[in-house]
């Protein structure tokens, strides 16, 4: 990820999301897999940058197929724009999730604000959560107010048993991390079929 400290510093971000996104688009388009893309606030912010993921949506027609993801963890300030946001890309079928929940900035007043369909809950939260009290109590809190909204919830940093097995405990809809899959190279059609994809999340049962 140094790589994107260096397109902030260079200001060379709103390009590189561009580049994902055509990417990702035309990559799974034809295949009928859920997918997601994370999206910096300043992106959501970039009139530029909202008018391409409209087009994208548009030409490409994957209704129900992409989730756009939130960095929560950057803080949001500007609630109205990224309200507007979200209702322009829903409205074309897409999906929200908040990423990085519980991070520091998250505040569950500002998610009423939101018509998000995901919350994905922090890293820092899951990953001693088999032995950690005090994160339990926190993620049962946030899977009930989630639960409540008819919001689903998505536990990073899965890479173990226990951590899953507790996780299935606290009522987390979907877990994600090494447990479930390593990162794999992107998706391949070779018009035999589809030959490995990525497979980051799946549901807890």
């Amino acid at each position: 990820y140094y790589f994107l400290n260096v397109a902030k510093i260079s200001k060379q971000c709103k390009f590189i999301t561009k580049i994902i996104l055509e990417k990702s688009f035309s990559t799974f388009h034809k295949t009928g897999i859920e997918f997601s893309i994370n999206l910096s606030v300043e992106d959501i912010l970039d009139r530029r940058t909202v008018d391409f993921i409209t087009a994208c949506l548009k030409e490409y027609g994957l209704n129900q197929k992409v989730v756009f993801e939130i960095l929560e963890s950057e803080g949001i300030e500007s609630y109205d724009e990224v309200s507007k946001f979200i209702s322009r890309v829903k409205n074309l079928g897409a999906a929200i999730a908040i990423d990085d929940f519980g991070a520091g900035y998250s505040n569950f007043a500002h998610i009423l604000k939101l018509e998000v369909d995901y919350i994905k809950i922090d890293s820092s939260l899951i990953k001693n959560i088999e032995k950690d009290i005090n994160s339990q109590i926190v993620v049962k809190t946030i899977v009930d107010f989630s639960s409540r909204l008819g919001i689903k919830t998505i536990a990073e940093f899965v890479d173990s048993r226990a951590i899953f097995e507790k996780v299935c405990e606290l009522g987390v809809d979907f877990s994600q991390g090494y447990l479930i899959s390593e990162p794999k190279p992107a998706i391949v059609d070779t018009g035999a079929g589809i030959q490995t994809f990525t497979q980051m999340t799946r549901q807890v049962t």
